[in-house]
């Protein structure tokens, strides 16, 4: 099936990604010779089994009698008097362990024992894809080893007790950054050693082909869900759609059941930290330019000279150089828009939430309600859906050092 002149119809026909793994120009299968044979057993596994009603069946049942899906849809009615617009969070925070990280751990481990893994490697930057990894190996009799940077090991270690608990092994990682980007190089270098008894469970919509479309496909009972549930409510579709983008895999799974209603805006919100400089931020889309990074063709935070160059969040899940192929796509068409939030909105935003509505959101999901803020600001009395994609009991220790901490010289 040959693509359009219509990018955003080849999106909604289905004919992104291409045979070659590509969404238009972004995409594709960068790795070592070595793990050719391994992507191709996991891309015809994908093809054999993704989408055949058994494993739909045993997916929607683990989701939904173990995970807590359908997760619920809440509407933030003192938020919403504060900010001027109608704020609807579709509540991912509520999924067990905490995040969306749940859904592509649990269906991806369930692949990978159809396919006769003996072993899962994973990465993680907040520690949430961690923990649905451990859970959802622990849930299946997986043994689970997790790659973690020395830095996000240290504001995360909440989320490193818990896989711990769940029998996971968790690696330090000591080299380049010692965050999510150097978790991801160690975890394929371990896979490299051992592509056929070992499976890649790859956190976010990012990496060689199949990856971005198989985490776009187990994310998208996110906006699935969602679309269900805000017209049974209200009647009508957003005006809106927001959610916070690092890798990029609950606003992908947010955004793309409704990349054909195009009356609805699709906002991502990428972490701006301390500012637009290279290095003070992790605003791909926002900063990037195009390059190759972790198996895929995609925008990344690179130097003139092309080197990759460290990030900075104040959440460890949106500290990374790149973001999914399917992103840069939906950016270069102008389906969605990419915007930045800074740490300072994002904590503001936590507090928001907090004091308005009892809820303690996740510090990534916090840049997505910053963006809603200013959305809501020039678009009084209209509807915004947002991804709230984890909630803040992981970001504890950053909240003591930031939001609690007490006033400086007492």
């Amino acid at each position: 099936m040959s693509a359009s002149n219509d990018p955003i119809a080849d999106l909604i026909s289905g004919r992104f990604p291409d045979a070659r793994g590509r969404f238009g120009p972004f995409g594709g299968r960068y790795v070592p010779e070595t793990l050719i044979p391994a992507l191709e057993r996991l891309e015809q596994g994908v093809r054999e089994h993704l989408h055949t009603s058994a494993f739909q069946q045993e997916l929607a049942l683990e989701l939904s009698s173990w995970a807590g899906r359908p997760t619920a849809l809440t509407f933030a009615g003192r938020l919403s008097a504060l900010w001027g617009a109608d704020i609807w969070l579709k509540r991912e925070d509520l999924a067990h362990t905490g995040a969306h990280k749940i859904n592509n751990a649990m269906g991806q481990a369930l692949l990978a024992r159809r396919l006769g893994a003996k072993r899962i490697v994973a990465e993680t930057g907040a520690g949430q894809h961690g923990v649905a990894s451990a859970a959802a190996c622990a849930r299946l009799g997986l043994p689970c080893t997790v790659y973690m940077g020395a830095v996000d090991m240290e504001r995360q270690a909440p989320n490193v007790y818990r896989m711990r608990l769940m029998g996971a092994t968790v690696v330090p990682v000591t080299s380049g950054d010692r965050t999510l980007r150097s978790a991801i190089d160690e975890a394929m270098r371990d896979w490299v050693s051992d592509p056929l008894e070992t499976y890649y469970l790859l956190g976010s919509a990012l990496g060689p082909h199949p990856y971005p479309y198989l985490v776009r496909e187990l994310q998208s009972v996110i906006g699935r869900e969602a679309r269900a549930q805000i017209l049974e409510r209200r009647g009508t579709l957003p005006d809106a759609v927001i959610a916070c983008v690092g890798g990029g895999s609950n606003s992908i799974g947010a955004f793309h059941p409704f990349v054909a209603d195009r009356a609805v805006e699709l906002i991502g919100i990428e972490a701006g930290g301390r500012g637009m400089g290279l290095g003070d931020n992790s605003a791909t889309l926002s900063c990037g330019r195009p390059g190759v990074l972790h198996g895929t063709y995609s925008m990344l935070l690179q130097d003139e000279n092309g080197q990759i160059q460290e990030t900075h969040s104040v959440s460890a899940g949106l500290d990374y150089p790149g973001v999914g192929p399917e992103h840069a796509l939906l950016a270069a068409t102008g389906r969605s828009r990419y915007e930045t939030a800074s740490d300072a909105e994002a904590l503001a935003a936590v507090r928001a939430l907090c004091e308005c509505e009892g809820i303690l959101p996740a510090l990534e999901s916090a840049h997505a309600l910053a963006g809603a803020r200013r959305w809501a600001a020039s678009h009084a009395g209209r509807t915004v859906l947002v991804c709230l994609s984890g909630r803040g009991d992981k970001d504890m220790p950053t909240l003591q050092q930031t939001l609690l901490a007490p006033p400086h010289g007492t």
